[in-house]
C-alpha cells in the first residue's frame, strides 16, 4: 500500500526521510512536495494548537504540474454557526491505545492526524475503554495514553469525541482486537454469572453488565451505575483544561458496541449470522425479576415467569416462530405488555446514565451524544423483530424511536444514528431489509421531538456510491438533517489512491451542507493539499518519508 500527499505546506524537513509506523504493521508511503509554502505555520508548543497566516504567494510550481490533482481543503476555518455546513469527524482505530497502557504506534498516529487535518476533516473520535482505564482495580484509573493523544490532537488543530466505552470489544462486526471488561470485573462476574445479559437458553454474553443490576451494588460496593459516574466524573477531573476546546463531544456508552441496545445479534461462536431476528436477553436472575413484578403489578402474575416461549432462536426469521409472525404474539395483549417492559427498561437505562452524565459535564463546555443501533434486517416485516429483540419497540403499529428522541432531547443529548450510508437496493431480498426507511424514520422522529441528529456508516466503505448516500442522507429535506458524521474507520486503505480522494471530496461536500456532488477536476482557489494517485512516475520531485 501506498500513499501519496502532496502537500503546499512544507511538513517534513526536505532533507530527511522519515521512518514512522502505520497503525497496521504493512508498509505505506507519505510523500511530500518540495515546493513553497502558500502559507506558514506559527507553532507555539506543541500544546497549542497550528495557527494558520496566509502568504500573498500561490504556489505556482504546484498549479503548473498536470500530474498532481486539487483535493480542496477547506483554507476557511470551519463555523459551527453555519446550519448547512456538517462537520466531519474520523474514527480511530480500537486498538488506539494498547493493553499495556500505551498509545499505539504514536508516530504513525501523528502523520494520520496530519493528513486528516489537511483534508479539511473537523475531528477524530477514540473509544476510553473501561476495561484498559480502569483494569488495575476499582477507582484506579489509567488516563495517561489518552492524555499524550488529545495533546496530539490539540497540535493538529483537530477535535476530539470520546466513546465512555464500558462495554468489551471483541464478538461484533468490525471489531479487530479484543478488549474485555476490567479484570476485577469480570471476577464479579465469574463468581455471580447473573450480572450479564442471558438468553433463554442460559447462555451468558460478558460484552456489558446487564441493566437488570443497574442499583444493586455488585461491583464491590458499588452499583454499575455508580462505577460508570465515577469513571466519568474522573475523567473530568483528569481533562478539565480541554474540555469544550479539544473534547467537544463525550458518547456515553449505554450498552454492547457502546450502542442503546439489549445484545441479541451476538456474533461470537457463530452464536447469530445475519439476518437472524436475534433473542431475547432477559434470563438473568435481575431482569427475571424485574420482568415478575412488572406482571404482578398488573394482575398477570402468569406472564411474569420469563421472556415469550414462541419467540425462536437467533438465526430464525419472523415467519418460522409464533412470536413474530405476520399476525403473531407480538400483536397480542401480553406481547405488547412484555414489548412495552422489555423496551421500557432499557430507556431507564439509558436515561439514568445520562442524567448522570449531564450532571458530571453540565458546565463543561461538551456535548453529550447516544448512540443508537442501525437494526435495519426484517424492518419490512410487521413485527420488526430483529429490533424488539434488541430492545426497540418498533413495528408496524407502534413508533419505537419516538421515546428515543424525546428521551434525548429532553436532556439535551444528540441521537447518534448509524447505516447512513446503506441503500435498500444493495441489501439482499430475503432479508426484508429497508436502511433507507429506517434512517427516514429517525430523522422524522428527531424533528418531532427536537433531538439533535448524528449520523455514523455502519460497515466500512471506501466507495463514492456510499459517501453520496450519506451526502443525501445529511440533507433536511425528509426529517432531520445531520449535525454532524463520524467515519468508520481509520485504516491503512482510507489513505489509498480513489478511497483518499473519495474522503477528501466527501469531506468538502458536507462542509458546503452537501450541495457539491461531485468535484470538479480543477480548482484554482482555496485548496492546501495536493493529492497524487501512486504511481511511480509522480513521484519524481518529492521526499518520502517511509511508513514501515
Amino acid at each position: 500500500m501506498a500513499l501519496t500527499l502532496r502537500s503546499s505546506i512544507s511538513f517534513i524537513n526536505q532533507k530527511e526521510t522519515k521512518i514512522l509506523k502505520t497503525s497496521d504493521d504493512v508498509p505505506a508511503i507519505l510523500s511530500f512536495a518540495k515546493v513553497k509554502p502558500s502559507f506558514r505555520l506559527r507553532v507555539k508548543n506543541s500544546m497549542q494548537e497550528a495557527r494558520p497566516a496566509r502568504d500573498n504567494s500561490f504556489n505556482s510550481e504546484a498549479r503548473r504540474n498536470e500530474k498532481w490533482e486539487k483535493v480542496h481543503a477547506p483554507s476557511v476555518a470551519h463555523s459551527h454557526s453555519d446550519s448547512k455546513r456538517v462537520p466531519v469527524y474520523v474514527m480511530l482505530p480500537l486498538d488506539t491505545v494498547t493493553m499495556g497502557g500505551s498509545l499505539n504506534k504514536p508516530r504513525a498516529m501523528n502523520a494520520s492526524l496530519m493528513a486528516l487535518k489537511s483534508a479539511g476533516v473537523e475531528g477524530v473520535m477514540v473509544d476510553a475503554w473501561w476495561g484498559l482505564v480502569e483494569k488495575d482495580g476499582p477507582l484506579k484509573y489509567n488516563w495517561e495514553p489518552y492524555v499524550e493523544l488529545v495533546q496530539m490532537v490539540q497540535m493538529h488543530g483537530l477535535k476530539l469525541q470520546v466513546v465512555m466505552s464500558f462495554h468489551q470489544c471483541g464478538g461484533n462486526v468490525g471489531d479487530t482486537c479484543s478488549i474485555p471488561l476490567p479484570p476485577w470485573v469480570q471476577e464479579e462476574i465469574s463468581k455471580n454469572p447473573d450480572l450479564v445479559y442471558t438468553d433463554r437458553s442460559g447462555r451468558r454474553n460478558p460484552e456489558y453488565i446487564s441493566l437488570g443490576c443497574d442499583s444493586v451494588p455488585i461491583l464491590r460496593g458499588r452499583t454499575p451505575l455508580q462505577v460508570y459516574a465515577d469513571y466519568m466524573r474522573s475523567f473530568r477531573d483528569r481533562f478539565g483544561d480541554y474540555l469544550g476546546s479539544v473534547i467537544v463531544e463525550i458518547q456515553v456508552g449505554m450498552g454492547p458496541c457502546g450502542e442503546l441496545r439489549y445484545p441479541s445479534y451476538p456474533e461470537t461462536n457463530g452464536t447469530w449470522r445475519f439476518p437472524g431476528i436475534g433473542e431475547f436477553q432477559c434470563y438473568d436472575k435481575y431482569m427475571k425479576a424485574s420482568l415478575a413484578a412488572a406482571a404482578e403489578a398488573i394482575g398477570k402474575k402468569e406472564w411474569g415467569g420469563g421472556g415469550p416461549h414462541d419467540s425462536g432462536q437467533y438465526n430464525q426469521f419472523p415467519e418460522d416462530t409464533g412470536f413474530f409472525r405476520r399476525e403473531g404474539t407480538w400483536n397480542t395483549e401480553y406481547g405488547r405488555f412484555f414489548l412495552e417492559w422489555y423496551s421500557g427498561k432499557l430507556l431507564e437505562h439509558g436515561e439514568k446514565i445520562l442524567v448522570s452524565a449531564k450532571g458530571i459535564f453540565d458546565t463543561s463546555g461538551v456535548k453529550l451524544s447516544g448512540k443508537v443501533a442501525g437494526i435495519h434486517w426484517h424492518y419490512r416485516a410487521r413485527s420488526h423483530a430483529a429490533e424488539l429483540t434488541a430492545g426497540y419497540y418498533n413495528t408496524r403499529n407502534n413508533d419505537g424511536y419516538m421515546p428515543i428522541a424525546r428521551m434525548l432531547a429532553k436532556h439535551g443529548v444528540v441521537f447518534n444514528f448509524t447505516c447512513m450510508e446503506m441503500k435498500d437496493r444493495e441489501q439482499p431480498d430475503f432479508a426484508n431489509c429497508s436502511p433507507e426507511g429506517l434512517v427516514s424514520q429517525v430523522k422524522m422522529a428527531t424533528k418531532t421531538a427536537r433531538a439533535e441528529l448524528a449520523g455514523e456508516n455502519a460497515l466500512e466503505r471506501y466507495d463514492a456510491d456510499a459517501y453520496a448516500q450519506v451526502l443525501s442522507t445529511s440533507k433536511s429535506e425528509s426529517g432531520n438533517g445531520l449535525a454532524a458524521f463520524t467515519y468508520l474507520r481509520m485504516n491503512k486503505r482510507l489513505f489509498e489512491g480513489d478511497n483518499w480522494r473519495h474522503l477528501v471530496d466527501f469531506v468538502r461536500s458536507m462542509s458546503e451542507g452537501g450541495r457539491r456532488e461531485r468535484l470538479p477536476a480543477s480548482d484554482s482557489h482555496g485548496s492546501d493539499l495536493y493529492v497524487g494517485h501512486i504511481k511511480s512516475t509522480r513521484e519524481k520531485h518529492t521526499q518520502e518519508a517511509v511508513l514501515v
